[in-house]
């Protein structure tokens, strides 16, 4: 795969200032904080996916410093839910209490507060009650925590093998998956040890689109998952020397930067930025 210097350059540009935004606006440097257009006008992720504000509730609450076997299923709960004021209310979901989930989640819902994100987006299926909770408590969830001993972490685990055994899962497609390794790897005596730990990603429509942007192709090329891996792994190493500035990106960080720059090549992102005062 031929990766031409100047798409590289363009990528790790837009990488570098990104993160530049990041830290210009936590040393409380007055906004703007980028002389970038799009960077101003629109909110985009960070870098590092662990930076993220619920990333950083979620893994601050339930993940960091715990080495429960099964937190893996807690940060199932929480993508799929990916809302921290839900999650506060729902409480640690382990040992899982579907009763309870419902029961605060269809909470929320009536007293017509937010209940889930848009970012990662799960049907409700009307043979399960109707609701979005009860879909996702009997159809999903419960299901998988009767599996629990199967798919947990193992011993010598990759996130690859970890990856295939989510999404066996029901409504656990790739990327889904792909998000809660990217928590899980964090967890204490999990998968911290995986050969692949700072490798390895999953494609995702956006990272599809960002890898076409970097080739100077069509941004719309379909690709399948093995052919986007191959290209994604050479993209790596290409775009290596380039970022040699920044901290190591981890190949699901670099993923996500992938995904990120589709959206800043297009000139849009999913929704305005507007400082907070």
């Amino acid at each position: 795969m031929k990766y031409l210097a100047a798409e590289l350059k363009k990528f790790a540009n837009f990488v570098i200032e990104r993160h530049a935004v990041y830290e210009r606006k936590t040393r409380g440097e007055p906004w703007p904080w980028t002389k970038d257009p799009v960077l101003q006008e629109y909110r985009f992720c960070n870098v590092y996916r662990n930076l993220d504000k619920q990333t950083l509730l979620i893994h601050g609450k339930w993940l960091d410093n715990n080495s429960d076997q099964d937190v893996w299923f807690a940060m199932v709960v929480a993508r799929l839910v990916n809302w921290w004021p839900s999650l506060e209310e729902i409480g640690y979901p382990v040992p899982w209490n579907p009763k309870k989930f419902v029961k605060a989640m269809d909470g929320r819902k009536a007293r017509g507060e937010k209940v889930f994100t848009g970012a990662y987006m799960i049907h409700a299926d009307a043979s399960h009650g109707g609701s979005k909770a009860q879909y996702l408590a009997e159809g999903v969830l419960t299901p998988m925590w009767k599996r629990r001993a199967e798919l947990r972490p193992q011993p010598g685990d990759t996130l690859d093998a970890f990856h295939k055994r989510l999404m066996t899962c029901r409504d656990m497609g790739s990327f889904m998956a792909g998000q809660v390794v990217a928590d899980v790897k964090y967890a204490l005596g999990h998968l911290e040890e995986a050969d692949d730990w700072h490798t390895w990603a999953t494609s995702g429509p956006g990272s599809m689109k960002g890898l076409n942007y970097v080739l100077g192709i069509d941004p719309k090329n379909p690709w399948t998952e093995a052919g986007w891996r191959a290209a994604f792994a050479e993209f790596q190493v290409a775009v290596a020397p380039y970022l040699k500035t920044l901290p190591r990106i981890s190949g699901q960080d670099l993923q996500n930067c992938l995904c990120e720059y589709s959206k800043w090549r297009r000139g849009t992102s999913r929704s305005k930025y507007r400082p907070t005062t």
